[in-house]
């Protein structure tokens, strides 16, 4: 062991070789042994803009966003279900794709509030609609799919405001007890938020809480920041650029930009899901720990060898992990099926 210049301890590991586990399903492992999910569909590891180069970030983002679109097309595992009904909400602003999956009746009143991720800056459009359409399939439910605004345009809190005004309209149509919110990753990070500004607004809080590899602490302080980078093969490389691009120069320990740090006091039912190979398993496991402190019901999954993107869609494992966050909505929604 040894110390930084900024006195901060160290732990020297010899460069070494991490087999693909065979403690994994057969297409688990498949998925591994591609190691990183692109290039060019991870996000960039050269040289980024800086932060108030507009139009480099406006160009990268949408470079990428296309190429993540190319990913998820030829792995099958972000397109629209055939049967889904799809339909707009405009908030002025910003949109909501409403995704209403094949079989679930007009009458049925369950609606999952789905937050996209993409490091703050991906997911618009097309990639909402069709996250959304995964999100559907999930939960076997109606899918409010928030379209809201980004940087470089729109950093904080333009994105969190328009998650809390689509709460709000959901809320015009739809009692508490049959919402169950939920965000992956950036869109983890959201969710959180959201429940913060709904509760100290004075808004009444949905049956659940569904928050799928969450970024909660954007200090980017724990342990799994350093130690499984190189493992994921989604996150491959530093989210900080994103993350500060995101805060627009607020302090970044504020609960609305890193919930672990929140009262988590009231909050709803919650549902926490990661992997071993996850580059947020330690956001995700530190707000565990901090809801279950705070008095709230919380599960934790952590699925072996899971990286932040699971198992792109190809293994059984994908299919455990989707069926945990239906069971979990199911029963929070239960006696809210119908008007």
């Amino acid at each position: 062991m040894t110390m930084t210049a900024a006195a901060q301890p160290v732990i020297h590991l010899p460069s070494r070789e991490i087999p693909v586990p065979t403690s994994v399903s057969p297409e688990a492992q498949a998925v591994l042994a591609l190691g990183k999910a692109g290039p060019p569909h991870q996000w960039p590891t050269g040289p980024l803009p800086a932060l108030d180069d507009t139009d480099g970030w406006r160009k990268m983002i949408a470079a990428h966003e296309a190429s993540v679109l190319e990913l998820f097309a030829s792995f099958g595992s972000a397109m629209p279900a055939s049967g889904s009904d799809f339909r707009e909400v405009d908030l002025g602003a910003f949109a909501v794709h409403v995704i209403t999956p094949e079989g679930v009746s007009p009458d049925d009143r369950r609606v999952y509030l789905d937050l996209h991720g993409g490091a703050w800056t991906l997911g618009s459009g097309p990639m909402c609609q069709a996250t959304g359409a995964v999100a559907a399939a999930t939960v076997g439910a109606r899918v409010w799919a928030v379209d809201y605004r980004m940087p470089p345009d729109h950093p904080f809190p333009a994105p969190l405001d328009d998650c809390l005004a689509a709460y709000r309209a959901l809320l015009r149509e739809h009692r508490p007890d049959e919402i169950v919110v939920g965000g992956v990753s950036a869109g983890g990070n959201l969710a959180a938020a959201l429940i913060l500004r709904a509760r100290d607004e004075g808004l009444p809080l949905p049956a659940a809480l569904v928050l799928n590899t969450p970024a909660t602490d954007l200090t980017m302080a724990g342990d799994s920041w350093q130690t499984n980078l190189g493992l994921d093969i989604v996150l491959t490389a530093n989210a900080l650029p994103a993350a500060l691009l995101y805060a627009d120069g607020h302090d970044r320990r504020d609960p609305h930009l890193s919930p672990l740090f929140g009262d988590l006091a009231g909050f709803p039912p919650t549902l926490l899901l990661t992997g071993t190979r996850d580059l947020l398993l330690s956001d995700t496991v530190r707000m565990h720990r901090a809801l279950l402190r705070a008095g709230v019901p919380a599960e934790l999954h952590v699925f072996e060898a899971g990286g932040h993107g699971m198992f792109l869609g190809q293994a059984p494992e994908d299919r455990e992990h989707a069926g945990e966050i239906r069971r979990f909505a199911e029963t929070h929604w239960s006696g809210a099926r119908q008007s």
